[in-house]
């Protein structure tokens, strides 16, 4: 298994030596190297059993470091990077050339942001060049917010991962770009659309499900568990597989009072960001169960709402 511990100079060794390590961010754990280097890159697809064609985003520490990588900085993404950034936002655009087109698969944009995460960001300005850093999971899975989670999934192909505690969005970016002087928005994330609207106006809905995807993590089936996950209205679901073992993941409500082992409640009090940051956990926790089905339903669609029906719909393909 993998060292777990807080030692950014070993950290940064490892990835000098073109290695992969676990990263902590604000959103999920990240599987970090050197975004410039193809051999970093390769070795992030080989240990995530990633396909290729599945783009990864750049991180950096400044908005100085995101145009040493990128050609243009279109004025509404600047507006917005200005306020989001270090933030849970990410950006599409168009990439110097010494940037890797095994990074962007074969994109001529780049996706980048900068996280909001101390360890992240002493790390990041300890060195001079930009990290890919995906979900630190096996391609297609629950994405880890914990350095544990990273362990159990990937200490055994990695030597050490950054220990940055629980993340506290526990959802992964939003991602945008501007095309044709309108604002898309590619992936459905932890900065809200009404939140991106509030600073640049109204934007519009870009969300990738095909498999050849414009930005990261936007193929249909992601973020799933090992075990069938069905969404709808939780009672009728429980009366139609009375007979199956399930668990049961609930927006504010419990309905399994007399085996409350069995049930994950995201926010108590209907907080949305509270719901989002329990999300991946609560899907890792019906995992861990002895259970063959997993029954959950859909929280309201406003606010970080959409992305967490966004996640579940994506979790519930098989």
């Amino acid at each position: 298994m993998a060292i777990i511990g807080t030692d950014i100079a070993f950290a940064k060794e490892l990835l000098l030596d073109d290695q992969v390590i676990g990263l902590p961010t604000e959103t999920v754990y990240g599987l970090a190297g050197n975004a410039l280097h193809e051999k970093s890159i390769t070795a992030i697809f080989s240990v995530k059993n990633r396909p290729s064609f599945d783009p990864l985003i750049a991180h950096v520490d400044s908005l100085e470091k995101a145009y040493s990588i990128v050609e243009e900085f279109p004025l509404p993404l600047q507006k917005l990077a200005t306020h989001f950034w270090p933030g849970p936002l990410t950006l599409l655009l168009p990439k110097k050339s010494h940037v890797p087109f095994l990074l962007t698969s074969g994109l001529e944009k780049v996706a980048v942001r900068i996280p909001n995460h101390p360890l992240a960001l002493d790390l990041l300005r300890s060195i001079d060049f930009p990290l890919a850093a995906p979900s630190a999971n096996p391609f297609g899975y629950v994405s880890p917010t914990t350095a544990k989670h990273v362990n159990d999934q990937l200490g055994g192909k990695i030597s050490y991962i950054l220990n940055g505690g629980n993340c506290k969005v526990g959802l992964e970016s939003t991602i945008v770009s501007f095309e044709d002087n309108q604002v898309l928005i590619h992936r459905l994330g932890g900065i809200s659309v009404e939140e991106i609207e509030k600073i640049i106006g109204p934007i519009k809905r870009d969300i990738n499900e095909s498999s050849n995807p414009k930005a990261p993590g936007m193929l249909k089936a992601h973020y799933s568990p090992s075990k069938k996950l069905l969404i709808g209205n939780i009672p009728d679901l429980m009366m139609a597989h009375e007979n199956r073992d399930f668990g049961i993941i609930s927006f504010k409500k419990p309905f399994l009072s007399s085996k409350p082992a069995r049930e994950f409640i995201l926010s108590a009090t209907g907080d949305l960001h509270e719901a989002a940051a329990n999300l991946f956990s609560a899907l890792r926790k019906m995992d861990d169960l002895d259970i063959d089905l997993i029954l959950t339903e859909f929280v309201p669609e406003n606010g970080l709402g959409l992305a967490i029906n966004d996640r579940l719909k994506r979790a519930a393909v098989s």
